[in-house]
């Protein structure tokens, strides 16, 4: 079904100009942002001016992503194992993060739902106080779900997602048996979001980097050499025409 918004001026096209459909499009498109600090040591400056650059694409992407019609987009801002980097750059990412939460009503004035996936016990105060507010003031939005990770990893939401129901267990809550697949499912920080259809990683790298590594089972992926400050709309919109072309087969035939 064709979203509201959907024209085609705003349509992604690939790059023929053939326009991506609506019915085309993934229901959710995961982002590892790879390549910032490689994208300034290649041009002589610090890795931290590749992560401010690399933030302004962010913001660009995050917001064309709503416009062309995606439903669920989600982003890899820092990782659990980020915090082994030189300190000056874990500052430099956090506050990157901390200017892009107080600019972050643009969000909420079109409509998107802001959601925040990860540990949050480890980031500072003033950043947990200012998630919240913005997932609060965003819960009831539909035009799109903006996921970041942040202090995430798969392995760690898979760990505390058996921790809690091993909880319910010990409670009398739950049976051992009755535990299926959905069952973890709805204990992921990502609760009731859909899979990742359509995951992207640019950089050249070509691993998932614990990453929605449950949620990224059945999902197509697409490797590119381009860095994550280079990787403009114009990649978005190779990507996406890559994915229409794509059968999806689900272990099937």
């Amino acid at each position: 079904m064709a979203l509201p918004f959907f024209n085609k001026k705003n349509a992604p096209k690939d790059e023929t100009g053939t326009i991506v459909l609506p019915e085309q499009l993934p229901q959710h498109v995961g982002f590892i942002m790879d390549g910032n600090g490689r994208w300034a040591t290649k041009r002589g400056m610090p890795r931290k001016f590749g992560h401010r650059e690399g933030a302004k694409n962010f913001k660009d992407l995050s917001l064309y992503c709503r416009d062309i019609g995606l439903r669920n987009a989600s982003f890899y801002v820092f990782s659990t194992e980020n915090w082994k980097r030189p300190q000056d750059e874990v500052n430099a990412i956090m506050d990157l993060f901390w200017d892009y939460l107080c600019e972050a009503d643009q969000y909420l004035e079109r409509r998107v739902r802001m959601i925040f996936v990860g540990d949050r016990s480890r980031l500072q105060d003033r950043l947990q106080k200012r998630m919240e507010e913005l997932e609060h003031d965003s819960r009831d939005f539909e035009k799109m779900n903006l996921i970041l990770a942040i202090n995430y990893g798969g392995r760690d939401e898979i760990k505390h997602a058996a921790q809690e129901i091993a909880k319910e267990v010990q409670a009398g809550k739950l049976a051992p048996e009755a535990i299926t697949e959905q069952t973890i499912s709805e204990h992921l920080y990502t609760a009731g979001l859909p899979d990742v259809d359509l995951l992207i990683r640019p950089s050249g790298e070509l691993r998932l980097s614990n990453y929605l590594i449950w949620q990224c089972a059945y999902a197509e992926y697409y490797f590119t050499n381009v860095l994550w400050p280079d990787f403009n709309r114009n990649e978005l919109n190779k990507a996406l025409a890559d994915y229409a072309q794509r059968g999806r087969r689900f272990g099937g035939i």
